[in-house]
């Protein structure tokens, strides 16, 4: 082996396509401590705590070193022990001290280092100057006080999601992190998929709570509290009570919900296969007439967002179906309220969601009618597992209970919609029997499976031929569009969520840092899926009852008014304009929209170019420069506005003969200037 290993320690460790020294490292079962390296994302090496000490080179962060034959690596010097120390001290001495009320409270990385490392003293002064909270948003909490500028939000945001709503701004001391132009969180282009709060080790992002709304629902008598479960909370709860990833606890969690006084308890899956009913005929329908193909999926409200805010001109290709928790809402009150005579508004339903965006979904107001929404409230899983702490149930000893009939009723294809290409797989199981008329002999799809954030297959169904694409994390979503708006590949059926893996990786899932979580999360699920008797949606017993005593024919007026809705887009940031360079009182006014995806096309640096030709030609007391936040132009970006002019897919040269075009003649101005 010799020239082809590291000595670590002094123990021989041969590498084998590590990319760095930290891979190598926690090769050799040596756990380096780390902030600012995540193996999802590119690296940064800002937090130096991953120093290690090489023979002829000294100290160097080993997330950013590569592996070299003979390398003489030493981890765990006296050097390194105290300046690890000091490291995790100054990060607490500018952290807010309010670590035992802190949600991330035992499962903060800092927090951990600091028992790890034995800190029970912090020896430099407090250096925090307060910052406000930012509790604008539907979905997050941003808590600047115990940011510790690792980076892992600006990067998952910007590098895996591509919405960049977040970012470091000023230099030194000054650096913090805040969405774009120090706007809060619900003025800027966020989606709300939480993955930055999933990622973020410490407090400074964090889900929104409303577990105390839910208890005082539960507290009031003239309210019937009914609670929906989606598919991914089954195989992740139990983390937070030491079991196995992947475990199911679907009784446990029908028992601890009955037992925290919930009135009624259903499951989300139910409403996922009514969805596989009404999305596969919608699908059948646009095919057969050659309609808006392709067909997106619009079960997750982030990619829903997304769609409404880069890609407008794809609106009309998400299916109009609600998503299952938007179905339940509808469908629990208005059954429910003539089941238990009961008005709507006394009717609480109480989503258990891995997901944020489910958060913001719920308040959109297209899920409301005569001001009450269809869905009240939207627990996480980690919600509900600390209101089960709250309660004092011993999780793991309660015995299995049943969910309430009929919405308590799944069948497999309902319950993968918690894995990528779950969705797909279960309309698939649908379809293939709708087309040939014909029962299928097994029940599982296995080329829309897998881990890959993009999949694509092909399959012929009656004589025909399908293109399909799976895809998980919005980058991705972004790079299959882009082939489709340019023509380079076309589809039939594209399902996107917004998390990668799926809901199974939704951020209010328990946290996790080791990515084998969330397949084991993806095995439980299609577990679940075998033991189940039924696998496909439209074997569901209640399923067909629903439609023949309450919501008629499959597509139908009653079920497209419940169960169906419409998009719409929308402004990535919102408010005022920001002005760049001022003018005079005549002055022309030039406005470069930084909406996200202009800015993606380039108006950042349009924008630096008009400002220098400004300045080169001596217009500064003729044109008045701002940065806009959205013309609705997304898809003919960079956008600008001169006087009342939008000019499409600008350049600098379109600039200035616009420009010239509202009176202001630069060869005449130069000629002034001389």
């Amino acid at each position: 082996m010799n020239g082809t290993v590291v000595y670590i320690d002094n123990k021989e460790i041969p590498i084998e396509n590590e990319q760095n020294l930290l891979e190598l490292v926690r090769k050799a079962r040596i756990d380096l401590p780390t902030f600012c390296y995540h193996s999802e994302l590119s690296i940064y090496g800002a937090c130096r705590l991953c120093m290690v000490q090489v023979e002829g080179m000294g100290l160097v962060p080993a997330c950013s070193t590569p592996p070299a034959p003979e390398m003489k690596v030493s981890t765990n010097t006296e050097e390194i022990r105290k300046m690890r120390r000091i490291i995790v001290e100054l990060l607490l001495a500018n952290h807010s001290q309010n670590c035992p009320t802190c949600q991330k409270s035992t499962t903060c990385q800092l927090q951990a280092l600091a028992k790890r490392l034995g800190i029970t003293k912090v020896r430099f002064k407090n250096q925090l100057k307060e910052m406000p909270l930012d509790e604008s948003s539907p979905s997050l909490i941003r808590d600047p006080n115990k940011c510790v500028l690792c980076g892992d939000c600006v990067r998952i945001c910007s590098e895996v999601q591509t919405v960049g709503a977040i970012d470091f701004a000023y230099r030194g001391a000054q650096t913090v992190v805040i969405p774009s132009f120090g706007k809060a969180l619900d003025q800027v282009e966020c989606v709300n998929c939480g993955q930055c709060a999933r990622i973020c080790p410490t407090g400074a992002l964090t889900p929104r709570s409303e577990v105390d709304e839910v208890w005082q629902a539960i507290h009031d008598p003239s309210k019937i509290v009914v609670a929906q479960v989606a598919p991914a909370v089954r195989v992740a709860i139990g983390e937070m009570f030491g079991l196995p990833p992947g475990t199911t606890t679907t009784g446990q969690i029908a028992a601890a919900l009955r037992a925290i006084g919930f009135d009624k308890i259903y499951d989300t899956s139910f409403t996922a296969d009514l969805t596989v009913l009404e999305e596969s005929n919608e699908f059948i329908k646009r095919v057969t007439a050659g309609d808006r193909i392709p067909q997106f999926t619009s079960c997750c409200p982030a990619w829903v967002k997304f769609v409404e805010q880069y890609y407008p001109e794809f609106v009309n290709h998400l299916s109009s179906c609600r998503s299952p928790q938007q179905m339940f809402g509808a469908l629990a009150k208005e059954m429910l309220s003539s089941e238990l005579d009961v008005a709507r508004k006394d009717i609480v339903v109480v989503s258990i969601m891995p997901c944020t965006a489910k958060k913001f979904e719920a308040k959109r107001p297209e899920f409301e009618s005569d001001g009450v929404r269809d869905v009240d409230n939207v627990l996480t899983t980690q919600e509900l597992g600390r209101m089960i702490e709250e309660t004092g149930l011993h999780f793991r000893e309660l015995g299995p209970e049943s969910f309430h009939l009929p919405f308590g009723f799944k069948t497999g294809a309902g319950v993968i919609f918690g894995n990528s290409g779950g969705v797909s797989e279960a309309a698939l199981r649908y379809v293939s029997e709708k087309l040939t008329g014909q029962k299928l002999d097994t029940y599982e799809f296995a080329s829309v499976r897998g881990e890959e954030g993009i999949r694509e297959a092909k399959l012929s169904i009656a004589g025909k031929e399908f293109s399909f694409a799976v895809v998980s994390g919005l980058g991705n979503a972004r790079r299959i569009l882009e082939k489709i708006r340019t023509g380079e590949a076309h589809y039939d059926l594209v399902e996107v969520m917004a998390c990668p893996g799926g809901c199974i990786g939704g951020a209010g899932q328990p946290v996790f840092t080791d990515p084998a979580v969330k397949r084991k999360r993806t095995k439980g699920l299609y577990e679940n899926d075998r033991m189940l008797e039924l696998h496909k949606s439209q074997d569901n017993p209640y399923i067909t009852e629903l439609y023949e005593k309450v919501l008629g024919d499959v597509g139908g007026h009653k079920a497209h008014k419940l169960l169906h809705t419409g998009y719409r887009t929308r402004k990535r940031i919102f408010d005022e304009d920001v002005d760049i360079s001022s003018g005079g009182e005549k002055s022309i006014d030039v406005s470069v929209c930084f909406g996200t995806s202009c800015f993606l096309k380039g108006s950042q640096k349009l924008l630096r170019d008009i400002l220098e030709h400004i300045r080169v030609k001596g217009l500064g007391a003729r044109v008045n420069v701002k940065a806009s936040f959205c013309f609705e132009k997304c898809d003919k970006g960079p956008t600008i506005k001169v006087g009342s002019r939008i000019i499409d897919g600008c350049t600098i040269e379109k600039a200035i003969e616009a420009i010239k075009r509202e009176g202001v003649d630069l060869a005449e101005e130069v000629r002034q200037n001389a």
